[in-house]
């Protein structure tokens, strides 16, 4: 057998699905294998792949066994002359397994090589080749000497700056993304070191081929989409703590004992510094909304109050001060547990998302004002002013921050101008997921494959630049029926100059995936989407049954006639109250693991809905579906008599 592919996957089940849906293409006329190890996800990656994809040897574990032991699981039964570890997030050209196998064939010295890798936007990541990670190209890359000096020999040794991209190179270093290696050499060096749970394991690997006598290559002829890239997650804790550790853990296993002790000196002086900053970072994000809106409502008190009654009473001081302050806590509090409550608070957020925010706080404020005692009734008009206050400069402070904090406000979809490049067929479909996604109609755009590529399949860049310009289309989408992946890669990279976004729509499949940026998980569009995944409606869920249960225990008194049982509706609300339930869920267990998970529920959804059959519809639609109004309804049919 010529050749094994291994893919570790963890939650990335539509990138796995376009990733082997060119992995596939590529083993055409290859006699090969490809294995998918799965680290216990829970988005129904296993699942789909054993629908669609029947042929891949694929192994389930029952929890995360990290990077380096999940490959081992399948390097072990392997039968391929060469082994390619592959990442999740990728997507290969329908040649690059025969370069590969040809080039290795052609450089016996060869243990193993990597690709050029591409971006989602078409740009070269730099990780594509890398070098040895001592103490002082190490320095450089943590202290932003490599990013200032990209090309330089010195400075951008973890890189190799000084090499040309675009020619094929001895390396050091072969990427984790796309390791392409000899299977006799891996036999000879070992497997991944186990130790390494995740980062490292490639740098370790790298430098014991080379240690054994074989060289590493760079070949750029072929090139790989890795949506990813390098810098996901680099800005968190746990990536730093990670990543650094399994660096300490090479300097142990490969450096003298001099060398060893001062770059582990320099790995702990730079977790300090990293960890710190990104602690620091994280609680700045976290608390700048919540603090600068308390801070703008109360300048607006303060401001609005003093000026109402000059203008309205021809005098200060009017309204008692000993009660106004506590009616401003009151205010306020109000508006900015609603700003929580509809997700004014979360990354990223809708605009609207502030303006629910105060209208419905605003209701709340009027609807108490009109139950309290006359004396604490003395102007609905400072509500209604200071309501319009905090209105404007909420959201004046959340397009200023979001200058500064990355991702806070969702992109507007409704201002996407998307060029969707393949056959109509194609189109179609992929314009349901557009138009669920909330692209308007008239900013979408059909070009056939053929208005693209010319009779040798190479991109009609004027074409695509008058488009682009006419239309002013920001992102561009790719349907495979009619256009190879090969030629995919090279439209990315040729029109990258454009700073257009691209996503690829596989031919039959359910999702349209890309990636707008290294720092991003990755984007999708699909019908799938579900509303119960985002955290505001999560938080609503729960605030919806800890105020029913509360009400059910405190009017319990008084509603135990009206209820079917009881005493068990009692039990339930006591378990509901302190997390241990949900009062409605999902009706199969096995649900749990391709839909947003939650607490085992007392109902299932939809058990009164006469025009769902299936118990796996239900819970697809109540995903996607979910409501706090379908929640009152469906607790009010399963607990009352009447509704039975």
């Amino acid at each position: 057998m010529e050749l094994s592919v291994i893919i570790v996957n963890y939650n990335v089940r539509y990138f796995l699905e376009q990733c082997l849906v060119s992995v596939f293409g590529a083993l055409k006329g290859i006699e090969g294998e490809v294995w998918v190890v799965d680290n216990a996800s829970t988005d129904g990656s296993v699942e789909m792949v054993k629908l669609k994809f029947p042929s891949v040897k694929l192994i389930a574990n029952d929890n995360n066994v990290g990077f380096s032991r999940a490959n081992n699981q399948a390097i072990k039964h392997a039968q391929g002359n060469y082994i390619l570890l592959l990442n999740p997030d990728t997507v290969v050209q329908e040649d690059t397994f025969r370069q590969c196998i040809s080039f290795m064939e052609m450089h016996p010295d060869a243990g193993g090589l990597t690709v050029k890798m591409i971006d989602g936007k078409g740009h070269y990541l730099p990780e594509s080749k890398r070098g040895f990670p001592s103490p002082w190209a190490s320095f450089c890359k943590i202290f932003g000497l490599t990013t200032l000096f990209p090309n330089s020999k010195h400075f951008a040794r973890y890189y190799l700056g000084h090499l040309d991209k675009n020619t094929t190179q001895t390396i050091e270093i072969l990427p984790g993304a796309f390791m392409f290696l000899r299977a006799e050499a891996l036999q000879k060096v070992g497997l991944l070191d186990e130790q390494f749970f995740m980062y490292g394991e490639d740098i370790d690997l790298s430098y014991r081929i080379l240690q054994s006598g074989y060289r590493n290559y760079y070949y750029p002829n072929c090139q790989i989409i890795h949506y990813k890239g390098e810098s996901t997650k680099k800005g968190s804790l746990n990536y730093v703590i990670v990543f650094y550790k399994a660096m300490i853990l090479f300097a142990q296993k490969h450096f003298s004992k001099q060398k060893q002790k001062h770059f582990v000196a320099l790995i702990k002086f730079a977790v300090f510094i990293r960890a710190a900053a990104s602690i620091l970072k994280r609680v700045f994000i976290r608390i700048w909304l919540p603090l600068t809106d308390f801070a703008l409502m109360l300048v607006g008190a303060y401001i609005v109050i003093p000026w109402w009654e000059q203008l309205r009473l021809g005098a200060l001081n009017v309204y008692p001060r000993d009660i106004l302050p506590w009616l401003i806590c009151f205010y306020i509090s109000t508006w900015m547990f609603s700003l929580w409550f509809h997700g004014a608070y979360d990354k990223p957020q809708s605009i609207s998302s502030g303006i629910k925010g105060i209208l419905y706080g605003t209701i709340v404020i009027l609807v108490v004002y009109s139950i309290l005692p006359i004396n604490f009734r003395f102007s609905r008009a400072i509500i209604i002013l200071l309501a319009a206050w905090t209105t404007i400069f909420v959201l004046l402070n959340r397009l200023v921050s979001a200058g500064f904090i990355e991702g806070l406000l969702k992109p507007n979809s409704r201002k996407k101008s998307v060029c969707f490049v393949g056959t109509a067929g194609e189109f179609e479909h992929s314009k349901e997921l557009l138009l669920q996604a909330g692209i308007h109609k008239n900013n979408i755009t059909h070009l056939h494959p053929e208005e693209v590529l010319d009779e040798q399949q190479n991109a009609k860049e004027a074409v695509v630049a008058d488009t682009l310009k006419v239309k002013n289309i920001t992102e561009i989408i790719f349907g495979t029926e009619g256009i190879p992946m090969t030629k995919i890669i090279h439209a990315m990279m040729q029109f990258s100059q454009y700073d257009v976004d691209f996503k690829i729509a596989l031919h039959g499949g359910e999702s349209i995936v890309g990636s707008n940026s290294v720092d991003t998980h990755g984007e999708l569009y699909s019908l799938e989407l579900m509303t119960l995944a985002k955290p505001v409606v999560r938080r609503q869920k729960r605030i919806f049954d800890v105020v029913s249960s509360t009400l059910i225990i405190i009017l319990f008194p008084i509603l135990w006639i009206a209820l079917r049982k009881p005493f068990m509706v009692l039990t339930n609300a006591l378990k509901v109250l302190v997390g241990k339930k949900t009062w409605i869920g999902y009706n199969s267990q096995n649900t749990l693991r391709r839909f947003p998970t939650i607490k085992p529920s007392v109902f299932g959804y939809g058990k009164w809905n006469k025009g769902i059959s299936t118990s796996a519809n239900l819970d697809l639609y109540y995903a996607r579906n979910f409501s706090i109004a379908s929640e009152t309804a469906e607790l009010i049919r399963n607990i009352f008599k009447k509704w039975r």
